[in-house]
């Protein structure tokens, strides 16, 4: 590409720039620079403040005397309990800037901690009213904004939606609000090398559920459709290029560039199907890994959904440069080439699970978006038995 430096991005967001090809920590100092930001504060999860020479170590000392601190036990799923205490710690230093290091988690509770800035949330309750009327979401003069920096491949970044979870109702739960996407993205692949390669490879499969969905959704366009199959292209061709070769910058590189163009059509308005949609369920309920659900959704849900859209999904196949073979199967074939796994069972799943699995999900959107009309708990036991 010409540029390092993508200015303006999805509709429905307030997303300026994303950068990549540039050391992480010297594009942030360098958008904090331009913001003109004095006192940034990290996002981020425990197993990176772990690591010395990681990326969210890097950062912060890139950022130096304008780094004023760091909360870093973000847990998966974004608790709303870990929303509010990151909120307080960022209020209490005096933040004019979050800064997000990690994946979907890390980024998804900074997303949410800024509405908890602007409305001076201090309780996880506190949360509620927002969730139910997202109008009421209402940024001050001049609010405070977040960068992000990726370390997977889960793509939330580049929307303007934060997943959280509400713990005692153990039920995943958006939040929404143009100003939530991160005003700048860095895309540095480096900044990846650190991350499991359970973690990288699930949530590069993430990616791929969003490129597959949104190709196949009712609502797909024509603004849409080419970068959810070329997101497709990139990341099935990367992903087993990084299992390979795990330092290969330039396949890590084509794995991030592939995640953005996969989750173009969601940030155009485009919605997913049941493979999303169940996979909230899984998450919410059975703490299984954002990325995990997809390993283990995603091909029983093609194989479901092929009565009604067999013809369209032979497009994918050719996206992933198998015309012939049906995509449930490369997808599969994918996601078990990246030693991830491939049923309900692998993930902890156990048979007495199915039928409330199958009640739970029909509470989510997706779900009833699928392309293949789901509408009663029969209809995801169905897919829950494919799966398992």
């Amino acid at each position: 590409m010409a540029s390092n430096v993508i200015v303006g991005q999805a509709l429905g967001s307030a997303q300026e720039r994303i950068v990549f090809g540039q050391p992480a920590g010297d594009a942030i100092v360098a958008e904090a620079e331009r913001y003109g930001a004095k006192r940034v504060f990290v996002v981020s999860t425990s197993s990176l403040l772990k690591i010395a020479d990681g990326p969210l170590r890097s950062v912060e000392r890139a950022l130096g005397m304008r780094h004023i601190g760091t909360y870093g036990t973000v847990k998966a799923h974004s608790p709303r309990e870990d929303v509010i205490a990151g909120a307080a710690a960022a209020r209490q230093a005096g933040a004019d800037l979050l800064v997000a290091v990690g994946g979907g988690s890390a980024v998804d509770a900074t997303k949410a901690m800024l509405m908890c800035l602007w409305h001076d949330l201090r309780d996880p309750d506190a949360m509620e009213p927002f969730r139910k009327n997202p109008s009421s979401i209402k940024p001050p003069t001049d609010p405070i904004r977040m960068l992000s920096v990726t370390t997977t491949l889960s793509a939330s970044e580049f929307t303007a939606i934060a997943g959280v979870t509400d713990s005692r109702a153990k039920a995943k739960q958006s939040f929404t609000h143009r100003l939530f996407a991160p005003r700048t993205a860095v895309l540095d692949p480096a900044a990846t090398l650190e991350t499991p390669d359970w973690l990288l490879f699930s949530t590069g499969i993430r990616s791929v559920d969003h490129a597959v969905e949104c190709y196949c959704a009712p609502n797909a366009h024509p603004g849409s459709e080419a970068l959810s199959l070329q997101g497709l292209r990139l990341l099935s061709r990367a992903l087993p290029r990084i299992k390979a070769a795990p330092d290969d910058l330039a396949a890590r590189q084509e794995a991030q560039f592939g995640m953005w163009q996969a989750i173009a059509g969601l940030t155009m308005g485009v919605s997913t199907g049941a493979s999303h949609g169940i996979g909230y369920a899984l998450g919410a309920t059975y703490n299984v890994a954002h990325g995990h659900t997809s390993c283990v959704m995603l091909s029983p849900v093609l194989r479901w959904n092929a009565a009604v859209n067999g013809a369209r999904q032979k497009a994918l196949s050719e996206a992933m440069g198998e015309p012939a073979v049906p995509a449930t199967d490369l997808i599969r074939r994918l996601v078990a080439g990246l030693d991830q796994p491939v049923s309900l069972r692998a993930v902890g799943i156990k048979a007495g699970d199915l039928d409330a699995i199958s009640k739970a999900a029909l509470v989510y959107e997706p779900v009833r978006k699928n392309p293949r009309p789901i509408t009663t708990p029969a209809d995801v036991r169905e897919i829950l038995d494919l799966a398992w």
